[in-house]
């Protein structure tokens, strides 16, 4: 486990093959969370990686535009994402958005 980014409100955690934040990810925090995110990505030669966020404890179009970022990231690496882990109160914000079809499916082009 190694923590790729930390602050008093948000932290990036990356395990073997996934990315797990922890914490209020909000506007402030979630430009250098998406870069960390991706430049892990990038660098750690994966063939598939699970997006968790299921610690993050406020509902965020912040959060949401994270993980959308990773996504991209993903498809144009050539990693498959085989989960995507939501906290119930971004659960109800991609429910309400609309969005949970293309979460729910981690193979969809984002």
């Amino acid at each position: 486990m190694t923590t790729l980014l930390s602050t008093s409100h948000v932290s990036l955690i990356a395990q073997s093959c996934a990315l797990a934040v922890q914490g209020d990810l909000n506007v402030n925090a979630a430009a250098d969370v998406a870069a960390a995110g991706v430049k892990w990505l990038e660098s750690a030669r994966l063939t598939d990686v699970v997006l968790d966020f299921s610690g993050v404890s406020k509902a965020s179009s912040a959060a949401i535009s994270v993980l959308f970022e990773w996504l991209r990231a993903c498809h144009s690496l050539g990693i498959v994402v085989t989960s995507i882990a939501l906290s119930a109160p971004l659960e109800r914000l991609t429910s309400l958005a609309e969005l949970d079809a293309l979460i729910g499916s981690p193979n969809a082009e984002a």
